[in-house]
Order: structure tokens, then sequence, then C-alpha cells
């Protein structure tokens, strides 16, 4: 079945045979000249919240100067940044199919660093002393670590989450997105928290402060990088899922129900070697390696299902006039994508053959939210845009090739 209101005010016409990014076939031509993009008010808001993100890191970043002095900041901030990289990579390769905007990552990783920390810091012990009041002859230490710290800990954390996809909802399309904003979100926090980690080895005086400094780096920085980011995603997961249905009505108990299984997962991780294993590396090869693993293959799984997606919808434009057969294949698969990219840095127009996946993948997401009914007026109107512009780069494309000597 075929979504509802499909490409209003356009002209269909049949698509050149054998089109291909190097074949020399005419440029299909525009029919109409797109309305002028609407302002974006979602990037200005995120424009916003980044700025306050900032605030709140700076202070952040004055606590922990205060807490382990200049020198011992700058050894930690330095060790922080390998477990930070690693988590980067493999975001990265997540979103490496659908980019998100680079302002939305960026809040994310400064909501993750800043403000997800300065609440834990100031929230944390209230909560903790709140705990010692229900449970007066519990330890202080085991109620931080495996209560407060997992329930504070995530819902700063997907307090972001929820933030920007209220606040940008048309560039949150589905589960893997939500994964990526809570990895970014996961990793900033993480960030800051290692710094705090190991400043707290740095300053175990005698000899042992080395070996202390090492131990906890390799177990955080390279054994555990993505711990953080596997908690978060339960939540960045259910938030995603609730984004593709219409309205706002799903939102808070998706947000709700996917903080369960992150407040679980990170109790677990907190307290399971004490609790249940008594050795750490014991519970790390039975169950945090396997359960990587499985996570890892979900979202291998999730990605391939958009991918899947990108073809159907970029198949209905197809049938509609907008792109060519060839043209589909080579924007909705991963093979295309790699050949059309050779092509391109060969004949010098690697950077618009770029901006052409990334805009013709962006509307068939846009058509995926008008056929769920999300918002069916505004990305109609948005929806328009982009095959405007899809028609400009590829227009642009074909001028240059022709230009090509033979």
């Amino acid at each position: 079945m075929s979504a509802p209101g499909i490409f209003p005010a356009q002209q269909q016409h049949p698509a050149p045979p054998g089109y291909g990014p190097g074949d020399g076939a005419a440029p299909v031509q525009a029919f109409w000249s797109p309305p002028a993009p609407r302002r974006d008010k979602g990037l200005a808001a995120t424009v916003v919240l980044i700025a306050l993100s900032a605030v709140a890191l700076a202070w952040v970043g004055m606590y922990l100067v205060d807490g382990l002095g200049p020198p011992a900041f700058i050894i930690c901030g330095l060790l922080a940044l390998v477990p930070l990289g690693i988590c980067v990579l493999g975001i990265w390769w997540v979103d490496r199919w659908e980019p998100e905007p680079r302002s939305s990552l960026v809040f994310s990783f400064l909501w993750g660093a800043g403000v997800s920390v300065a609440i834990a810091l100031l929230v944390g012990p209230y909560f903790t002393y709140a705990l010692l009041e229900l449970v007066p002859y519990g330890s202080a230490d085991l109620l931080g670590a495996v209560v407060q710290a997992p329930v504070v800990e995530e819902i700063a954390k997907g307090l972001g989450i929820l933030l920007l996809l209220l606040v940008r909802r048309r560039i949150f399309d589905g589960p893997v997105d939500g994964i990526v904003f809570a990895a970014a979100v996961a990793a900033g926090f993480a960030f800051t928290e290692n710094i705090l980690y190991f400043g707290s080895a740095l300053r175990t005086a005698g000899p042992e402060t080395v070996y202390e400094l090492g131990f906890i780096f390799i177990l955080r920085g390279l054994l555990s990088p993505f711990a953080h980011v596997l908690f978060t995603a339960c939540t960045g997961l259910a938030l995603g899922l609730a984004a593709r249905r219409a309205g706002n009505a799903w939102i808070l108990p998706a947000f709700v129900l996917g903080l369960i299984p992150a407040m679980l997962g990170h109790m677990l991780w907190n307290g399971g070697p004490a609790l249940f294993f008594g050795d750490f590396f014991l519970f790390y090869f039975l169950l945090q390696v396997p359960f990587f693993g499985a996570a890892v293959t979900g979202v291998w799984l999730l990605r391939r299902a958009e991918q899947r997606l990108t073809l159907r919808r970029l198949s209905e434009y197809a049938t509609a006039g907008w792109f060519t057969p060839a043209e589909v294949r080579m924007l909705a698969t991963g093979a295309g994508r790699r050949q059309a990219m050779g092509w391109a840095r060969a004949t010098g127009a690697a950077p618009h053959m770029k901006e052409f996946i990334r805009r013709a993948t962006r509307l068939a997401l846009t058509r995926q939210q008008i056929a769920s009914g999300r918002d069916v007026s505004a990305n109609m109107e948005y929806e328009r845009t982009l095959l405007g512009e899809v028609t400009g780069i590829r227009t642009t494309m074909l001028a240059g090739q022709a230009l090509q000597p033979r």
C-alpha cells in the first residue's frame, strides 16, 4: 500500500533507462521550484540547549579541577580520551547509514558530560541519604553504588534523550537514532566519570599509585568503555520506537519502560561482581561479553532494517518518476553507495554525491514519517523541499560529468 498523500504538486515522468552515476544520461529536470525552507525551530532550540549544557560542563570542569588539581585533571582528561575515542568509533559505525545532525550529537555529548554529571553530583548524595532512612542498617557505599547511581544517573542521562526527542522530533526517526543519541549522551557521561575515577587513583599515596591508576584505566578504559552506552541505549531504543508513532502519547511511557532495563543493567554491573559472582573477571566474561555481543548483533539487525526501509520508500519515489531504479540501488545499498562514492571521487564530485546520498536517505525517512501519520502537513512540506534539493544536486553532478573529458 502506498503512503498517503503521495508526492503532492508534482508531474510524474518516466524514468530514463539505464541511468547511473557514470553513464552520461541526461539530467532529470525539476518540475517546480521548492518553497523556501522553513526556519528550523528545533535547531534554534538545540543551539540554546548546547549553550546551557556547555555552562553545566564548565561548572563540572571547575569542580574537577578544584578537587583533583590542574596537573591531575589534565592527566586524567588525556587518559579519558582513550575510551571516549573507542565510543566515538562505535557511534560512527552505528550512525553511518543516515548520519544525525552534528548539532544534536554535540548537544547529546555535552548533556552527558555536563548536565547529567551535575545532576548526579547534586542529587546523588540526597538520594543516598533517603535510602539510608529506608534501610538504616545498610551500607552507604553499597546503596550508593547498586541503587543510587543506577537510578539517578540513568534518569539524568535519559532526560537528555527525551528532551532531544521533544525538541527535534523531525530528525528522530526510529530506534537506531535513539541508540545513537543515547550512546553520545552515555559517552559524554563516561568521559567525565572516568576523569573522576582516574583522579581517585592518583590521590592514592605511595608507590601503588601507578599500579592503581593502570588497573582502573584497563578496567574502565579498555575492558568496559561501552558499559554506560549499553545501559542508556535501552532508554534510547524505547524512545526511538515511540518516535515512530504518531503523536506524543507513547513518549512518556516509553521513557519509563526504557529506564527499567537501563537501571537494572546498571545495578547488575555495579553490584554483580560482589553480590553474585565474587570475581569481576568471571562476571565480565560470563555475562558482560555475551551481552555486548548480543547488543552489537541487535544494532546490526536494526541497521539492516533501516536499509530495507530506505529501499522500500525510495522505490515508491522511483515509481512516481523522481528516481530511476539504478539510482535507488545506488542509494539504498551499501555496495551501491561505495561504488557511487568511488566514481564521485574519481570525477571530483564527492561532496555532491555525499550530499545526494544524505538528502535522499532523509527523504526516504521523511516519507516513512508521513506514512506513519507523524506531523503530515509539515513533513509533506519538508518532502517537497528535499525533492527540490535532490533534483538540484543530481543536475549539478550530471552537468559536471558532461564537462569531464571523454
